[in-house]
This record gives structure tokens, C-alpha cells and sequence, in this order.
């Protein structure tokens, strides 16, 4: 039988940044050196620049390079990746986690507005009242928004998407998601989050299942698109 050539099956973020660390590594990107703009990537590779954005974001992780608001993106001065050679896949991108929050968790709000027990609306209070009380973006104000996500997904009352939600926060709280959401915190990001945490808890509380499934959507979908805006300007010391 003649010889097979194998399938692709790394997720299409991390053959850009496979590519982009081989040609880092063999020095046609050197320190210091500005890589190409998003855009150019984007046009080049022939994919959207959401996806560019998750490759870029994987190589920050890795240590290969640092991404500069309102600059670009520039090579570090490292010899070797962070990165773990592993034989698991990598992990799904920020956007496509997104999108599937999008999907579940809206059904979650659906449903938890007409299933909620009193005690499950008390803990929603609770945890986006811990949420008001937490420094902007802390892992104290992370965790109470992971508790009360979970929250929904409990009092949708249905076990398996709870399961599914869990599995999507570990995503969310890992290195990728977190390190492109760094990026874009601030208050008044962090004010906005909360506003869209009180519209969702007041339509599950209201029993509301459409305006929840659509409160939900909405927080999701202004996610996706802070993280596919212009990058933030660094901050001066």
C-alpha cells in the first residue's frame, strides 16, 4: 500500500504559531524586531485576524514575544519557547471558546430563569456582589464571575451543561484566555461587565427566560469583540 501522509490536526492558531516560531528560531524574525501587522498576517495566511490575534497571544505565552499597545508585537531576546511539547492537543482559542460560551451558557440563562430555586438566586447575589466588592480584574473578581456562571448552569437544572461549563471555565482561567485578556482590563471595562452581570441576574431573577437568553448573548458577544479591538496602549510607568 502506498505510503500515507498524515493529517493535520493542530488547531489552525497553533500552525500559525508553530510557523511563526520557525521562523523566529532560524532567525528571519530577530530581537527586538517588529513582526508583520495583524492585518498582513491575516491577508498572508489567507485567515481571519481573530485567529492571527490567538496565535500571537500563544507565542506571549510561550516567551518568544511581547506584545506592546499601540506598537506591535516584537521578538524577544529568548533562546528557547516556554512552551511544553506535549502530546495532548492544544487548547481551544479565546474566540472559539467564546462562541461556545455563546451557545451554552445563553441556554444555561434560558432555562435558569424559569428553574432557579430561591436559595440558587441567593448565591447569583452573592457572588456578583462579591464581584462589586473585588479589585478590577483580580483573581478574587475572576473567581466570583467563574462562581457565578457556574451559578446559572446549576440552576438550569441540568447536570450535563453544568459539566460543560465547568470544562469551558477551566478553558477561560487558562494561560491562553487570560493572557490575551490582560490586554483589556481597566474599570471601565470592568464596569461595563458588571453592568451586563446585573441585566442577566435581574432578567433570571424577573423569571424572563428570553431576556436572560439574550442578556447572556449579549455579555458574550461584547467579549468577543473588546478582544478583537485595536490592543490597548501600555500604560505609563
Amino acid at each position: 500500500m502506498p505510503s500515507l501522509q498524515g493529517l493535520e490536526t493542530r488547531r489552525l492558531y497553533r500552525q500559525i504559531a508553530d510557523q511563526l516560531t520557525q521562523l523566529i528560531r532560524r532567525g528571519d524574525f530577530r530581537a527586538g524586531e517588529r513582526l508583520p501587522a495583524e492585518r498582513e498576517l491575516a491577508e498572508q495566511l489567507e485567515v481571519s485576524r481573530p485567529t492571527v490575534r490567538e496565535a500571537l497571544i500563544a507565542l506571549e505565552v510561550e516567551g518568544l514575544v511581547e506584545v506592546r499597545g499601540g506598537s506591535g508585537v516584537y521578538v524577544l531576546a529568548r533562546s528557547r519557547s516556554r512552551r511544553a511539547e506535549a502530546a495532548t492537543a492544544p487548547p481551544p482559542g479565546p474566540f472559539d471558546l467564546i462562541q461556545a460560551r455563546w451557545l451554552i451558557e445563553s441556554e444555561c440563562a434560558f432555562l435558569a430563569a424559569s428553574r432557579a430555586t430561591p436559595q440558587q438566586l441567593q448565591r447569583l447575589k452573592a457572588a456578583l456582589d462579591e464581584m462589586r466588592q473585588a479589585p478590577t480584574h483580580s483573581p478574587q473578581a475572576t473567581a466570583a464571575d467563574q462562581h457565578f456562571h457556574l451559578g446559572i448552569a446549576e440552576a438550569s437544572g441540568n447536570a450535563a451543561l453544568l459539566l460543560v461549563v465547568q470544562q469551558l471555565w477551566e478553558l477561560r482561567t487558562g494561560a491562553l484566555y487570560t493572557q490575551l485578556e490582560s490586554h483589556f482590563v481597566g474599570e471601565t471595562i470592568w464596569r461595563i461587565a458588571l453592568a451586563e452581570h446585573t441585566e442577566l441576574l435581574a432578567a433570571i431573577t424577573s423569571r424572563d427566560p428570553a431576556a436572560a437568553r439574550r442578556a447572556m448573548r449579549k455579555h458574550m458577544k461584547n467579549a468577543e469583540i473588546r478582544f478583537a479591538s485595536n490592543w490597548r496602549p501600555a500604560q505609563p510607568e
